[in-house]
């Protein structure tokens, strides 16, 4: 398969793009700052590194950048600082995601393109009509109002359920969603659900970058898992946190 990660240089898109590599797979690439790949990566020989900005693409260069391109996955995120979280570009990532689509749909591919999202146990599942209490709703409710990244990544994964839907001929799609995200350099066990099975504001779990990438390349690369999960927002939790 021919990947496209975009997202590539941060904590959980380099994982994403070793276990690919580890598979077997060629990676595409799209990064500001090739110097953030790990040399190890930077030599590879089924990687390409495309240097631009995500954003800064036009429609006719990021449909010929998907082309070839078997499935798309995006680790964007904001990073934590004050620039990160109220500078711009506030829209990063439902904008690079709304980019891609296009210029997937524009290519009108053969077979849908597999696309996946990292995004967060904070955005709830509206196809399940996910339950939150009032206290949960009114935390949110702040949140996506003080912090933009939240509302970003809310806005993302509409794009998909929403815009692309359940019935598009191009594109499928599965949208995961970690909770506390933390570092391990093992791939340890862990357990998803279609939706959370705790509160993601006052009991939250915790979800290792390397789990999360570990089962964003299985649903890429697996056709059973990807059968089971997409058009889904699965959930996943470190084993050991349950």
């Amino acid at each position: 398969m021919t990947i496209l990660v975009a997202g590539a240089t941060g904590a959980t898109g380099r994982l994403l793009v070793e276990h690919l590599l580890n598979r077997g797979h060629i990676v595409k690439v799209v990064i500001r700052s090739p110097e953030k790949l790990p040399a190890i990566m930077k030599n590879h020989d089924r990687l390409s590194v495309i240097h631009a900005g995500i954003l800064d693409s036009g429609e006719a260069d990021m449909a010929r950048l998907v082309k070839d391109c078997d499935a798309v996955a995006s680790c964007l995120g904001h990073t934590l600082n004050l620039k990160g979280i109220y500078g711009q570009p506030r829209g990063l990532v439902a904008d690079a995601v709304r980019l891609l689509c296009n210029g997937i749909q524009s290519n009108k591919p053969d077979r849908p393109v597999r696309f996946v999202l990292m995004n967060t146990t904070a955005n709830s599942n509206r196809d399940l009509q996910e339950q939150l209490s009032a206290i949960e709703r009114g935390v949110i409710g702040l949140v996506r109002l003080l912090l933009p990244p939240q509302t970003d990544n809310e806005k993302a994964a509409e794009h998909l359920r929403v815009s692309v839907g359940h019935g598009d001929r191009f594109i499928e799609w599965v949208v995961v969603r970690p909770d506390t995200l933390i570092n391990d350099k093992n791939v340890s066990e862990y357990e998803v659900y279609a939706s959370p099975t705790r509160s993601p504001i006052f009991n939250a779990g915790k979800t290792s970058r390397i789990n999360v990438a570990h089962f964003m390349a299985d649903l890429i690369t697996d056709e059973n898992n990807w059968n089971r999960w997409k058009g889904q927002m699965p959930v996943i939790y470190n084993t050991t946190d349950r």
